[in-house]
């Protein structure tokens, strides 16, 4: 499932926040909390998180890192008495005149009976996925974007290049010493 928000910032503070896996816990339904350690972002930086409904911690990995442009955390595989279940969750940023147009997607890959569910579990992230952007949209300090697609690529922003002079900026972002910059939630 994927859906698509605009963020009136720009796509190296959109890319900061994104890659500290620690900031999940602050909007996304997939990710009840992250540890505190400090950890260096960039390809293969691990995390202890809990997934909701889950007891104990989980490493959640990043898979895939580029820089102001995509980033992607794959979590460890879970098991349940109907099978596994790894949960993948990506950004993709488009730097636009006045912000950044990210593409959050979600990816459940089940096995054994956990297939069967399949349809219930597309079902609430169709669901959840929605209102985990506008809550992204919403800490970053910037307007949900028209209703995209759940499927394919994420719609094209309309409006000038320029944006509204009399529109309210966002304020400026938390950041740490670390290299990215970004400790928005610690």
């Amino acid at each position: 499932m994927s859906t698509s928000v605009f963020v009136s910032r720009p796509d190296t503070e959109v890319f900061d926040f994104l890659a500290d896996a620690r900031n999940l816990a602050l909007w996304s339904s997939g990710v009840t909390s992250v540890a505190a350690d400090a950890v260096l972002p960039g390809r293969d930086a691990a995390y202890d998180y809990r997934y909701p409904g889950r007891r104990r911690p989980h490493r959640l990995v990043c898979a895939d890192f580029e820089p102001c442009r995509r980033i992607v955390f794959r979590g460890q595989r879970m098991w349940s008495p109907l099978g596994t279940q790894v949960p993948v969750y990506g950004f993709d940023l488009i730097p636009h005149g006045d912000g950044t147009m990210v593409r959050l997607s979600v990816t459940s890959c089940l096995s054994a009976a956990l297939l069967l569910l399949a349809p219930v579990v597309a079902m609430a992230w169709r669901r959840d996925l929605p209102a985990d952007a506008g809550k992204f949209c919403d800490l970053l300090g910037g307007p949900v974007a028209a209703p995209a697609p759940l499927h394919g690529p994420p719609a094209p922003a309309s409006g000038s290049a320029g944006g509204d002079p009399g529109a309210p900026t966002a304020p400026p972002l938390r950041t740490s010493a670390a290299p990215g910059g970004f400790d928005y939630a610690h």
